[in-house]
């Protein structure tokens, strides 16, 4: 998390500096966006914009002043330029991610393997899914697949940003590689998983620059909102000539453009697009690819998160440290049968257990007839099939089982051996050959530093955590309870990781899954918020809708925090805007009715100068705000854990009581400004 927190700040730096290099390709873009078709998007600015083409025309055809007509056109102008360059910021800090990811997969080559045999030298963007190629030391992965055979240490720096390298191997969950990532050590061949144009480096691209970006339903409906309320005031605007004239009152079109202006809100119209980008980039800041901004927002949402325990509440290096036997079986016969089922089984505990057992003295070999049987998730077991003899190692259940099914008996003092072992946390893996349970090894590994805080910060917010673990129910509970989780799931199956999400769902609650295996795509393809592994299995990515570049389980935990703050920094820009509103109504009203209704003057509390200044003080200050609040929405709000009701409270008191005060205070002041400088 260290690590990541120094990314995210280095990435802030480099994006802060990369929007100060680009503040004129930035301003063009908001001009750009002056056009039509980008204005109807936003229907608050588009008012404002059509307001500006009706000033303008207005003033030409003389209906007003000129200095005052085109003072207002001028800020409604800028008003909506400054919406727009909210917006252009906003995109522009993904610019600087997208273009070194592109130098990352330019000129690629593959070393392309043909079925004769032989290799042949091609372009990268000419190779197809399924095609096998060879990438060794100093080389780059020219696409996007699933390492088949070998393992390498490879730096991943043009896309994660972290020099340090990381290990890939054929056959674990930590099999994907990204095309323009560099081999540093050995020999790997991949299996090309993406066809060409579709790879994991052009979504990316195609998502930091917020091309593919969608809306938010909680976006959408405060889309809504606003539009409903902006085509509420402008039938008010509307009809005040008819109810002018009824009571003497001419009002001119640039006074009532102005009046509906500063009555529409345009504050958070024009930083509701920034708000929405500026949510997926703080997640990419955490080295974390969201494909969308609704699932970072769904993630402040969620009610329930779901980790597996190794690699996220614990180290996840499980090691072989004891063989223990059972009804007097020799220790030298368990060792040996330990060693046999484990010489084919490429996982770390499977290279532990042939480690220890050689280190105790084991030093026995599988003769060529055997037979090697994978782990598989279904099974929870793995071994190997020799001329004379079956040997398994497995999940206590399964192979209980597995000897049952040969006929044998489960001996007495297995479950009191199973117990003692989980007792300590440690995993217990038994052991059999053929009718005969020979003893446990014990797995053992170690809580991560500081998770217990971390899920007691989660559920301060509001989320419970469950964890998933294929440990028995003794283990399970042990870890469960040093870590501080809320609940958990041992012997955990695939169908069982899919069948507690559904069933949280079901009872309306947001779930959020991490995984990085195959294993784990159907679970999280189901999660409102997936988070996979970038080491992980190219079918994990797919499945879910974020990837940890990092492939760092517990930044989930970030991630919950970042959404959680993308929806108080909207919710707390929304009564800010809304609360401001008030304050100008008092700057407007009276100058357009003062004149005609005495009466009207006790809503002069601001005590403006004259009717103009009024208006155009508002409408400054109406145009300045949105630019002022530009870093906080990028920025967002600053986030601590505290219930709903707490949370409304501080935006309330914060952002409600300051929405009415600053504007008083600021229109005031420009008012002032106004009169000392121009006859108005």
């Amino acid at each position: 998390m260290h690590r990541s927190a120094h990314s995210a700040e280095t990435q802030g730096a480099q994006a802060e500096a990369a929007v100060a290099r680009h503040c004129g390709p930035t301003l063009r873009s908001a001009i750009a966006k002056l056009a039509p078709q980008h204005m109807v998007k936003n229907p608050v600015m588009a008012v404002v914009w059509l307001g500006t083409l009706t000033t303008a025309l207005a003033t030409l055809a003389g209906w007003t002043s000129a200095g005052f007509g085109w003072a207002v056109t001028a800020i409604l102008l800028v008003t909506v330029l400054f919406g727009n360059y909210a917006e252009a910021v906003a995109e522009s800090r993904g610019r600087g991610q997208a273009a070194s990811l592109r130098r990352a997969r330019q000129d690629l080559v593959a070393r392309r393997l043909l079925p004769s045999g032989g290799e042949q030298t091609i372009a990268a963007n000419e190779l197809k899914q399924g095609d096998l190629v060879v990438v060794e030391s100093e080389q780059l992965v020219p696409a996007d697949g699933e390492i088949v055979e070998g393992l390498a240490a490879i730096n991943e720096a043009a896309v994660t940003g972290e020099s340090a390298p990381v290990l890939r191997e054929a056959g674990t969950d930590r099999s994907g590689v990204i095309g323009g990532t560099k081999v540093l050590s050995d020999r790997i061949v991949v299996r090309v998983t993406a066809e060409p144009g579709n790879s994991f480096l052009d979504r990316m691209i195609a998502l930091v620059e917020g091309s593919n970006r969608q809306k938010t339903p909680n976006e959408v409906a405060l889309g809504i909102l606003l539009a409903v309320m902006t085509l509420t005031f402008l039938i008010v605007v509307i009809t005040l000539p008819v109810i002018g004239a009824a009571v003497g009152v001419h009002i001119n079109i640039v006074l009532l453009v102005a009046l509906l202006v500063c009555l529409i809100p345009t504050t958070i119209g024009g930083l509701l697009p920034a708000i929405g980008i500026a949510g997926m980039n703080r997640a990419l800041q955490a080295n974390v690819l969201a494909k969308s901004g609704k699932a970072v927002e769904v993630a402040g949402d969620v009610d329930v998160l779901l980790l597996d325990k190794t690699g996220t509440i614990t180290y996840g290096d499980r090691q072989a440290t004891a063989f223990q036997t059972v009804n007097g079986v020799s220790p030298a016969l368990l060792r040996e049968a330990a060693l046999l089922a484990s010489l084919a089984d490429p996982t770390p505990e499977g290279k532990s257990i042939v480690k220890l057992a050689r280190e105790q003295g084991a030093h026995q070999g599988a003769p060529a007839q055997s037979a090697f049987i994978e782990f598989t998730a279904q099974t929870r077991m793995s071994g190997v099939d020799l001329p004379d003899r079956r040997i398994r190692k497995g999940a206590v259940d399964a192979m209980e089982q597995f000897v049952k099914s040969q006929g044998g008996i489960v001996p007495a003092g297995l479950g009191a051996l199973v117990r003692d072992i989980a007792s300590t946390g440690a995993t217990p893996l038994v052991v059999a050959q053929d009718q005969q349970i020979l003893g446990v090894i014990a797995l053992s590994d170690v809580i991560k530093h500081g998770i217990k805080e971390r899920f007691s910060r989660l559920r301060e917010m509001g989320v419970r955590t469950v964890m998933i673990t294929g440990d028995n129910e003794l283990t399970a509970a042990s870890i469960a309870a040093e870590a501080g989780v809320d609940d958990y799931i041992a012997q955990a199956r695939p169908e069982d990781k899919l069948a507690r999400i559904r069933a949280e769902q079901a009872e309306g609650r947001l779930v959020a899954m991490v995984g990085d295996g195959t294993n784990d795509a159907p679970a999280l393809a189901q999660a409102d918020v997936g988070l996979a592994m970038n080491s992980g299995t190219q079918a994990a990515k797919e499945a879910g809708n974020m990837v940890d570049l990092d492939s760092d389980p517990a930044k989930l935990l970030a991630i919950v925090e970042i959404g959680k703050q993308q929806l108080i920094t909207r919710g707390a820009l929304t009564t800010f805007s809304l609360a401001n509103d008030v304050s100008k109504y008092f700057a407007i009203l009276p100058a357009v009715f003062a004149a005609a209704i005495p009466s009207m003057e006790a809503l002069n509390v601001m005590q403006l100068s004259s009717p103009a200044s009024a208006v155009l003080a508002a409408l400054i200050f109406n145009a300045l705000i949105i630019p002022a609040l530009i870093p906080l929405a990028l920025r967002g709000v600053h986030f601590k854990p505290a219930t709903a009701n707490q949370l409304l409270l501080g935006n309330m008191l914060v952002y409600g009581v300051g929405g009415v005060v600053v504007p008083f205070v600021a229109i005031k002041l420009i008012d002032m400004g106004l009169t000392a400088v121009l006859p108005l």
